[in-house]
């Protein structure tokens, strides 16, 4: 999945229309010069060696060259890059967690509490450190699931993608627990002698699929969905920054809850356990619940974070910048000798 360190620099792309616009002035004024001499045709004979049409291939060049300086602030990262080494007996583990606006919320009854997302990220920590001869992969989702880091034995990858997890990463909102399950279920390894188990982290409210089946399903290739549910039954608000809290269409403050029996029934259906963020052992409590999976041979693989894709993009700037330099405003001598027409005259009289 190709993400971005950076996307805020994406608002220095309104320069390009704006750039273009102030072409279009520009060249607007240029034609109402010439006219002041008189038709614009004639007066254009006069400057045999001005190109009407260089100044606007040079302004496509520095246009698709900012968008590529933009696109390289932004920081572009993508793939992953893996090595095998040697086998482990363990388990393989899916951490599939809800990145959804909600999640900023506090996840206590205090709205100065430590939000969901924090509470979430300290649960998983915990228990990757103690997943030591386990694969784990990491999936975020909201109103679509994404692939954040593919099946691993690597902890500290693990955690340093854990750690890079944010609600702005996924662009489409909503809580789409189910897909988040299926693309889950399609992330383990093929080994079917392996355990497998799937660790949902949301707050399970109004999710727009269905979830149970999609446990259900998990549940019949011999998937296990353990559901951990953080928030609480009274609710939060949903901070913005500078005190400002997440207002809906009406303007009234939003208000967010964990489901709990939604959050139960899907751990139900995926015959696993549902646990409350909030218990202080609660990462505990999960280890215990995948230590009576059976262990089995795996072959250990490790990811390194996505690759930069900068030094791709810094050669294309590099390139259309010495195309812009070379590119004059004037008729290139050369070109200007040559008659394309009298030549294509003596072809067609051969």
């Amino acid at each position: 999945m190709l993400s971005f360190a950076n996307p805020e620099f994406f608002y220095l792309l309104l320069l390009v229309p704006a750039i273009a616009g102030l072409y279009m002035l520009e060249r607007l004024a240029r034609r109402r010069k010439l006219q002041a001499f008189g038709k614009i045709e004639q007066v254009e004979n006069l400057m045999p060696d001005v190109s009407d049409k260089k100044p606007l291939v040079r302004l496509i060049i520095i246009l698709v060259l900012l968008t590529v300086v933009v696109i390289m602030l932004a920081r572009p990262r993508a793939g992953a890059v893996g090595k095998k080494t040697n086998s482990i007996n363990g388990i393989e583990v899916v951490i599939a967690m809800d990145v959804s606006n909600s999640m900023n919320a506090s996840s206590t009854s205090d709205p100065q509490g430590m939000s969901r997302m924090n509470r979430a990220k300290m649960i998983m920590e915990k228990l990757i450190d103690k997943l030591s001869n386990d694969k784990v992969a990491l999936i975020v989702f909201a109103g679509k699931p994404y692939m954040q880091m593919p099946m691993t034995i690597d902890g500290q990858s693990a955690k340093m993608f854990l750690n890079s997890i944010s609600t702005n990463m996924v662009p489409m909102q909503g809580t789409a627990i189910g897909a988040a399950i299926d693309l889950s279920t399609a992330a383990f390894s093929r080994n079917s002698k392996a355990s497998k188990a799937i660790i949902l982290i949301t707050d399970a409210e109004n999710f727009e699929d269905d979830a149970e089946d999609a446990a259900k399903r998990a549940r019949k290739n011999g998937i296990q969905v353990n559901v951990i549910g953080v928030g609480t039954s009274e609710g939060s608000t949903i901070p913005t920054g500078n005190g400002q809290s997440m207002t809906n269409e009406d303007g009234e403050v939003i208000v967010t809850k964990l489901d709990e029996e939604k959050a139960e029934e899907i751990a139900k259906a995926g015959k696993g356990t549902y646990i409350q963020g909030n218990a202080t052992d609660a990462a505990e409590v999960l280890e215990e619940t995948l230590s009576k999976l059976a262990s089995t041979n795996l072959s250990q693989e490790s990811f390194s974070k996505n690759d930069e894709q900068f030094p791709v993009f810094a050669w294309i700037a590099l390139i259309l910048l010495i195309a812009n330099v070379i590119l004059l405003n004037n008729k290139n001598p050369w070109l200007a000798k040559q008659d394309l027409f009298k030549f294509k005259a003596k072809n067609d009289e051969k």
